[in-house]
């Protein structure tokens, strides 16, 4: 899903397993059908045709780029912000591809795997800003302060 909610295949009427040439034909076909420009006549559509116009940029931003569209469809796309380097990308791009090999091997799904990714990457969060989880009282977790 993109950040407004959508899916990206949808907004361009395209089905995940879309070839690029698929993904640009269906770019250019919507691109040329909501641009801004073609509905400035129209006041009521205009507003409409500007959003669509940046879902379908979005969408094909994302899509058209290979690692990017791992990742996206992986689901950790929401993970990623403007200000990532690019060594992140790479890493979210070989997370994606580790945790479609996991499910291929032994029926994990990639739900199961966002969600142990997430717990990780919470647990640093915690050590980040100084929270510990005392965990010696069986299932009653405390935090605590450094």
């Amino acid at each position: 899903m993109s950040k407004s909610g959508t899916c990206y295949y949808s907004v361009l009427g395209i089905s995940e397993q879309a070839s690029p040439s698929e993904i640009r034909e269906a770019y250019r076909r919507q691109a040329l059908k909501w641009h801004p420009d073609r509905w400035m006549k129209n006041p009521n559509v205009s507003g409409e045709a500007k959003k669509r116009f940046q879902q379908i940029q979005e969408a094909y931003s994302v899509l058209s780029d290979k690692g990017k569209r791992k990742i996206y469809d992986a689901g950790l796309l929401g993970l990623l912000t403007d200000d990532d380097d690019e060594g992140f990308l790479n890493f979210m791009q070989e997370m994606a591809l580790m945790m479609q090999n996991v499910n291929s091997k032994e029926g994990n799904s990639l739900e199961d795997l966002q969600g142990s990714l997430m717990d990780v990457m919470a647990e640093d969060e915690r050590r980040i800003f100084g929270f510990e989880w005392d965990s010696s009282q069986n299932a009653k977790k405390r935090a605590r302060f450094c």
